[in-house]
């Protein structure tokens, strides 16, 4: 009878540790595609080889790929292996380490921002323009991007 008492007690206690310890990381690890979802944007800002990510709980967002790539939304646009950003509902602002070709410049994106998601439009702020963009680019699939050494 204690056998069995100390293989209950085992079990709780094993129990307890993944519903305190393990649970809660797995949560964290959720990927950079499906922050994106939860914050109101769409997945396919980020290309696929993110490889990690931190998020400050100030809502600093850095997020680290395999290498720069180039993907393209309707123009080209250039990721460097991080791209730094403030992360909040429905925008992304002061982004650093992403810039877009416009008129064959490469233009700094300062700010990506979903004013109104019913619009079905996103907006990249270049500086000197704004740029708006179907969300229904970037929705409901990663990007395929190329590396660039």
């Amino acid at each position: 009878m204690a056998l069995f008492n100390s293989k209950i007690t085992l079990f709780f206690c094993t129990l307890s540790f993944f519903a305190l310890f393990l649970f809660p990381l797995l949560s964290l690890s959720a990927s950079i595609h499906d922050l994106l979802i939860s914050k109101g944007l769409p997945a396919g800002l980020l290309p696929k080889e993110v490889r990690s990510y931190n998020l400050s709980e100030n809502g600093y967002l850095e997020v680290f790929l395999d290498g720069p790539c180039l993907t393209k939304f309707e123009n080209r646009v250039f990721f460097e292996s991080v791209v730094r950003a403030n992360l909040t509902y429905r925008s992304l602002t002061g982004v650093v380490g992403l810039s877009q070709e416009e008129l064959f410049l490469w233009l700094p994106v300062k700010d990506i921002i979903v004013d109104d998601p019913r619009s079905g439009l996103i907006m990249f702020d270049i500086g000197v323009a704004h740029k708006q963009l179907s969300l229904s680019l970037l929705k409901n699939h990663l990007i395929a991007s190329l590396k660039v050494s």
